[in-house]
């Protein structure tokens, strides 16, 4: 595998980052994860601009977007895979050890790795930890995972793929890196960014072009929903089977399954929307 690592590409087993950078010690610093298929990146400009919006969220210089273009295009030129996760990580940099953060200049590395095509349905747990939607980092992508890490772990010994988030004042908000929607009535709904939940980019196009619903919704309402599903920049929309242990039939459901044909149509359509 070839890297990219400030400015250059590198050897996986050369690419090495000080064990003194900002985003190591403290988890200071800020990624995307896009989905490269056959050498090209979906809605690459839109996962940029949150990039940007992440880094100005906790006080890093704008990453210079050029540089990153240049980069994305030389890792997967450097690392052909038909579908891949390619990772762009930008941190504080070298800095002291403790929360104050250097001046030697942010850290960006750019990777992809091989990935397959998720399954159309899955099975999620709950889980009793909330997001806090008035948290200073509330809305940003940061390196900071260790919660969903915790709570990753646990939807895996429960045979699940994902963990669903409440906030703290018991709203259903999001998933450990997808967002939700449900099926009331016929008619999709997904929590509002409000909710505390991560403004993914799958979502938004999701909205876009289904018609779905921003809701404030109660956590419980996972218990009622007549479909649910998921939605990430790997999982595109994905159709859920089980919720703990409530096991939804005929998954995907006819509104899930609308939704998912639109998606890859408008998809395939635009590359870069």
């Amino acid at each position: 595998m070839r890297i990219w690592l400030d400015g250059a590409l590198h050897d996986a087993d050369d690419a090495r980052v000080s064990v003194l950078d900002h985003g190591l010690t403290v988890g200071d610093g800020v990624f995307e994860t896009v989905k490269a298929q056959d050498g090209t990146l979906f809605a690459l400009t839109r996962h940029l601009e949150r990039l940007t919006r992440s880094a100005r969220g906790l006080g890093l210089a704008d990453p210079d977007l050029d540089e990153v273009r240049r980069a994305c295009a030389a890792v997967l030129e450097a690392n052909p895979v038909p579908l891949g996760r390619l990772r762009i990580t930008y941190t504080g940099g070298l800095s002291p050890l403790g929360s104050d953060r250097g001046d030697a200049g942010p850290t960006l590395v750019v990777a992809v790795g091989e990935t397959a095509r998720r399954p159309d349905t899955t099975a999620v747990i709950t889980v009793p930890w909330v997001r806090n939607e008035r948290s200073a980092v509330t809305g940003l992508k940061t390196t900071s995972y260790a919660e969903n890490v915790v709570a990753l772990d646990r939807a895996a010994r429960a045979g699940a793929s994902e963990a669903l988030f409440a906030n703290t004042v018991g709203r259903l908000c999001e998933g450990t890196g997808s967002n939700v929607f449900v099926v009331l009535d016929g008619e999709i709904h997904t929590p509002p960014v409000a909710s505390g939940c991560l403004a993914g980019i799958t979502r938004a196009l999701a909205v876009e072009w289904t018609g779905a619903k921003e809701t404030d919704l109660p956590f419980d309402v996972l218990e009622r929903a007549e479909e649910v599903f998921l939605t990430s920049t790997l999982r595109d929309v994905q159709a859920v089977h089980r919720v703990d242990g409530r096991v939804l039939t005929g998954t995907p459901g006819p509104v899930t399954a609308k939704a998912m044909r639109v998606f890859d149509e408008r998809a395939a359509s635009d590359i870069d929307p």
